[in-house]
C-alpha cells in the first residue's frame, strides 16, 4: 500500500501510481509493501536531508529503504521545487520529471544505485523503460 503526504504544496494527480509501482515491483521479482511518498517543498527536502544524511545541498528526493528481502518497503521523500527546475532544465513536462523520480526512487529499494558510471546507465535504462509503460 502506498500512502501520499503533500506538505505545503499543491497535490499533484498520482492515481496511476499504486499500479505502476505495483507492476514495476512484479517485473523485478518483488512484493510492494508499505510505502510512503512524501511531496513537499525545496527547504523541507534541505532540512531532511542535513538532518537525517548530514548533506547540506537540495536534491530531487531522498529514499529510505526499510526492504527486507524480496519485499518493498520504504519512504521516498520529493522536493517538488526541483522537481519543476529539473523539468524546465531537461524541457521535460513536470508530470514526466516527477513520473522519473518517483521510478528512480522506486528503483533505489529495488536495489539499484546510481553511484557508478555503470550503475547510472542501468538505473536510466531502467527509467526510460518503466516510464515508457505510462
Amino acid at each position: 500500500m502506498i500512502e501520499f503526504d503533500f506538505l505545503d504544496v499543491d497535490a499533484p494527480d498520482l492515481s496511476h501510481v499504486q499500479n505502476w509501482f505495483e507492476y514495476i515491483a512484479e517485473q523485478e521479482e518483488l512484493t510492494l509493501a508499505e510505502l510512503s511518498i512524501v511531496l513537499g517543498s525545496d527547504d523541507w527536502l534541505l532540512d531532511q536531508n542535513i538532518r537525517f544524511l548530514n548533506h547540506d545541498f537540495y536534491t530531487d528526493i531522498i529514499t529510505f529503504d526499510y526492504c527486507v528481502h524480496d519485499i518493498l518497503s520504504g519512504d521516498l521523500l520529493i522536493s517538488l521545487d526541483r522537481v519543476e527546475e529539473n523539468a524546465k532544465e531537461y524541457n521535460v513536462s513536470r508530470e514526466t520529471e516527477l513520473n522519473r523520480v518517483l521510478v528512480h526512487g522506486l528503483l533505489h529499494l529495488c536495489g539499484y544505485g546510481d553511484k557508478t558510471p555503470k550503475e547510472i546507465e542501468i538505473m536510466r535504462k531502467k527509467e526510460d523503460y518503466y516510464l515508457s509503460l505510462l
